[in-house]
């Protein structure tokens, strides 16, 4: 394996990284925010940096989870190994995040309810893992059905 290459993903490993995406979009969630979530694991599988949506909290509709995370992590020399984690698919501007920096590999909790730029990614060489995880789609559905003016401003609606 190259050093730069990411760890190799088995299912428990991603459930267990998930889980701190998870734990983000529970916390914004509180905060009166949109529960999404994710985390940047590096190339050995540290993490990196975590975040949630807080373009509610902060009125700045650029912090993104996956932005926050970014943001958190710190600067690298590289992203190449590194896996972004995220409750739900990313939207084109987080995807754009993943190429622009050269994230290998995104993990994506959900994209039943939203279906992002996960494809377009994947096309362009990312590793998607996609793990329809039931409980980011519950937590996405009730979100949406009690908010949905606020979904629909996030997604762009």
């Amino acid at each position: 394996m190259n050093p730069v290459d990411p760890v190799p993903l088995d299912q428990p490993t991603a459930r267990t990284w998930l889980a701190t995406a998870v734990a983000e979009a529970r916390a914004g969630l509180a905060e009166g925010g949109i529960p999404i979530g994710a985390a940047l694991y590096g190339p050995d599988g540290t993490l990196l940096g975590r975040g949630h949506n807080r373009r509610v909290q902060d009125g700045d509709p650029s912090t993104h989870a996956e932005t926050a995370a970014f943001r958190a992590a710190g600067r690298q020399r590289s992203y190449r190994g590194t896996t972004m984690v995220t409750t739900l698919s990313p939207c084109w501007y987080c995807s754009g995040l993943v190429r622009q920096f050269g994230i290998s590999r995104v993990v994506v909790g959900e994209a039943a309810t939203f279906h992002g730029g996960h494809d377009w990614l994947a096309e362009h060489g990312v590793e998607i893992v996609l793990l329809d995880d039931p409980g980011c789609v519950g937590m996405m559905r009730d979100f949406i059905e009690k908010n949905p003016a606020l979904w629909n401003e996030d997604i762009g609606e």
